[in-house]
């Protein structure tokens, strides 16, 4: 038990952390309080919901972990490093490629309840 509750300690710590520090994570902290309502007006099913809603959780648990690494690579060296440039460019693509895939379950979604598909 003690290790769960230091684990959920750093848990909210490093959320804590990212959310003071990261623009990114604050935006996605507000699309994801959004997509709650949101998810129960679109979704046509419980199941549709929740996968609207854990679809934007996503990209949050993404952008976290892509945080986590420019944050790590910044404290590497603050020079300019072409392969810690690739590495951040990578996780950056990650992001982006989750991004896309919540935009598809939305839009699809959508199509769903308006009947197109």
């Amino acid at each position: 038990m003690k290790r769960l509750w230091r684990a959920t300690v750093n848990s909210r710590n490093g959320l804590i952390f990212a959310v003071r520090s990261e623009q990114a994570i604050r935006e996605e902290l507000v699309a994801l309080l959004l997509a709650l309502p949101a998810a129960w007006l679109i979704g046509a099913t419980i199941m549709r919901r929740i996968e609207l809603i854990c679809a934007v959780a996503l990209v949050l648990v993404v952008e976290l972990l892509n945080t986590a690494i420019e944050k790590l690579a910044d404290r590497l060296t603050t020079d300019h490093d072409p392969q810690i440039g690739r590495v951040k460019d990578m996780g950056s693509a990650a992001v982006g490629v989750t991004l896309l895939m919540a935009g598809a379950f939305w839009l699809f979604a959508i199509a769903e309840r308006i009947g197109v598909i």
